[in-house]
């Protein structure tokens, strides 16, 4: 593991790594939430027959972009805990970190594909259906998940970068600080 470590500049490199992907991470969330999803259903578009399949496509390309995030960043909090000065690094953040990853991975391997099975017209010559009753549990389900995800997410960076201001202050033992 010290392979891993030649500096102290290494375990800098890696939470600024961790952060910055942990930011773009919540902030596209934060986007698709509130700008994206809204927009869509205000427009009617969940009302649309083929939506299902639009919906797939679009949280298809977003979960595999969040399942990528989630280990870079769970990746980052193992590094950043098995360096020389593991710092501020705790098992609760490992935690966070290990939930975040679980989060997309039931939404990339559960929810979509239930949700794109239900919303699904298989008979072309029907119009619009109302939304399964089970699609609106699915719903509540995800944006509950969404939530925690967030809240997780907002937690763990506000440790990383606490932990990163600490290091720039000088407040840690010169050591740490290149």
């Amino acid at each position: 593991m010290s392979a891993l470590f030649s500096h102290a500049s290494d375990s800098m490199k890696w939470r600024t790594i961790t952060l910055s992907t942990l930011a773009f991470w919540v902030s596209g969330s934060l986007v698709l939430d509130f700008i994206v999803m809204p927009g869509l259903y205000a427009v009617g578009m969940m009302q649309e027959p083929n939506f299902a399949i639009a919906g797939h496509s679009l949280f298809g390309i977003f979960n595999h972009i969040e399942l990528l995030c989630a280990s870079v960043v769970l990746t980052g909090v193992l590094v950043l805990w098995q360096s020389p000065h593991p710092s501020m690094i705790t098992r609760r953040m490992m935690a966070i970190a290990a939930i975040l990853f679980a989060i997309p991975m039931l939404y990339t391997y559960l929810f979509t594909p239930m949700m794109t099975q239900l919303g699904v017209n298989l008979d072309w010559f029907a119009g619009a259906q109302d939304v399964p009753q089970q699609m609106t549990q699915m719903h509540g389900a995800y944006f509950g998940l969404e939530l925690i995800k967030l809240v997780l997410g907002g937690v763990l960076l506000g440790a990383l970068y606490g932990d990163r201001l600490a290091d720039l202050k000088g407040d840690r033992p010169s050591e740490l600080v290149h």
